[in-house]
């Protein structure tokens, strides 16, 4: 079987905490454990009013491709979408994409139209369990643990409310023994409060790296999860986090659609600051192009192009590809969340569109210095990988 590329990264992350360059990339396909019939996101025959969405096959469908693209380094998948396409049809077995399944779904996510759980209080609650993750169905034998994923999201969502926090807390150290024995591993979600009365807005920030420190302090490296999950709350409080403890490796979960600059500059706004893995959900499955979408992500990952460059070259591969955008590109260049405010105060700043760099010079070199080249050139340069993925003239 492939060597997944999570692994090799996390080594060198953990080998070089402060000079390693490696940033993993996770893709969250597994909204049907929390959304409903709207999980799979809109579906391409929708129109102006109307609520149709993908069909499930559809949606994994798109799942396939996304892996076979390969510039992601995890799929999530919900236990049942995991089980089709990871013990099923196999689609890991020869690609460096790692296959992870949500391991518990906290009522704050069950969002039904016309419920109410997302405004209560979250409650712990799972699913799946690790034995259906594994092999599909209740006590796996030895030799079928490799057949399914053996990396789960678990999640938290801390109230501020010790009987509620203490139960949370509970269940997750029952969930930590579970895995311990079933060698199976995990990465920890922690969500910010889902009641506006839990907390002051302003102190969310270090109520949440604090709330991550005493839950993590007395768990031994066997039961530690690989990496964290959480709401980017501004450069103060990654720092803060990531000088903690280097070999905490933190993540950033995307969060709602938003606009492309959105989603562009918090991944941007978040590495440049510690973070080492984005976890994105709706902000590629709602995208007008996911493949395309996720080639941009990884470019701003390894460093190759900016956000703002990165917003305009999106555009003009949709405009090759005769795909229209949802929005226009001056309104795609507005943020709508506060990524760049230092302190995560809940400012939105919008930064206005520079002026666009032409050049008509084609690329010979095979490997080039991404650093020296203008953002049309580095989509000359992967415009052969664009045509064979998807099939443009």
């Amino acid at each position: 079987m492939t060597e997944k590329s999570l692994d090799l990264k996390l080594r060198r992350i953990h080998a070089d905490p402060h000079g390693a360059k490696d940033f993993i990339l996770a893709d969250a396909k597994d909204p049907d454990m929390a959304l409903g019939i709207g999980a799979t996101g809109r579906s391409p025959e929708a129109h102006s009013g109307e609520a149709r969405y993908r069909t499930l096959q559809e949606f994994r469908d798109q799942v396939e491709q996304l892996v076979e693209q390969g510039l992601i380094d995890i799929m999530l998948m919900s236990a049942h979408t995991n089980e089709i396409l990871t013990i099923q049809k196999r689609i890991f077995d020869k690609i460096h994409v790692t296959p992870a399944a949500r391991a518990n779904d906290t009522t704050d996510i069950h969002v039904m139209r016309g419920g109410r759980s997302p405004m209560q209080a979250a409650l712990p609650f799972r699913t799946a369990t690790l034995d259906h993750i594994q092999c599909g169905h209740l006590e796996c034998d030895a030799s079928e643990r490799h057949l399914g994923a053996n990396l789960g999201l678990y999640s938290i969502t801390f109230q501020n409310d010790s009987v509620i926090d203490r139960e949370a807390l509970e269940r997750y150290k029952e969930f930590r023994i579970e895995a311990e024995r079933r060698n199976f591993r995990h990465f920890l979600e922690i969500f910010d409060p889902n009641r506006p009365e839990s907390i002051e807005a302003s102190k969310i920030p270090e109520f949440i790296n604090d709330a991550i420190v005493r839950t993590l302090g007395g768990v031994t490296s066997k039961g530690r999860p690989l990496f964290l999950k959480m709401v980017y709350h501004g450069p103060k409080a990654m720092e803060e986090l990531v000088r903690y403890d280097p070999h905490l490796v933190v993540g950033i979960l995307g969060g709602s659609a938003g606009t492309t600059y959105d989603a562009f500059k918090l991944l941007s706004e978040a590495k440049k600051y510690g973070a080492r893995v984005a976890l994105f959900g709706r902000k590629i499955n709602n995208a007008e192009n996911q493949l395309v979408f996720v080639r941009f992500l990884r470019w701003i990952a390894d460093g190759e192009i900016s956000a703002e460059e990165a917003v305009k070259a999106y555009h003009g591969v949709l405009q090759q590809l005769g795909v229209k955008p949802m929005r226009s590109l001056e309104d795609d260049m507005n943020l709508q969340t506060s990524v760049m405010s230092y302190g995560g105060d809940g400012q939105t700043i919008s930064v206005p569109d520079r002026k666009k760099v032409e050049t008509k010079k084609s690329i010979a070199n095979a490997e080039p210095d991404f650093s020296k080249m203008t953002v049309a050139q580095k989509v000359a340069y992967q415009k052969a990988k664009w045509d064979r993925i998807l099939g443009a003239s």
